[in-house]
């Protein structure tokens, strides 16, 4: 069974900081992209940023410049590095990976449960 369970929420003033993490478990052959979704009260769940195998990044505009994309492929971890936060930042952060649990079957996609992060003054 393969599970993501996120870590790093919370709360934070406009302009701050926070750094969440991902750790992905269990039987696990190879991971592909890992990324991180959010979604705002009311709105729908939006890409944030996303990471390949080999390291290419992708972010959206509204976080270019601003939050971190990092994966350490020896742990199944990946880690999204936010700064200067915004009240527009505020939602629920899941964390994604698409993954094979062994080498002959195909890739799946798992979520993990999210994890709150609040921006306000």
């Amino acid at each position: 069974q393969v599970q993501l369970v996120e870590s790093g929420g919370g709360s934070v003033q406009p302009g701050g900081s926070l750094r969440l993490s991902c750790a992905a478990s269990g039987s696990i052959f190879l991971i592909n992209a890992m990324d991180w979704y959010r979604q705002a009260p009311g709105k729908e769940r939006e890409l944030v940023a996303t990471i390949s195998n080999e390291g290419t990044t992708n972010y959206a505009g509204s976080v270019k410049g601003r939050f971190t994309i990092s994966r350490d492929n020896a742990k199944n971890t990946v880690t999204l590095q936010m700064n200067s936060l915004k009240p527009e930042d505020t939602a629920v952060y899941y964390c994604y990976a698409n993954l094979r649990v062994g080498p002959f079957v195909s890739s799946r996609d798992y979520w993990g449960k999210g994890t709150l992060v609040t921006v306000s003054s």
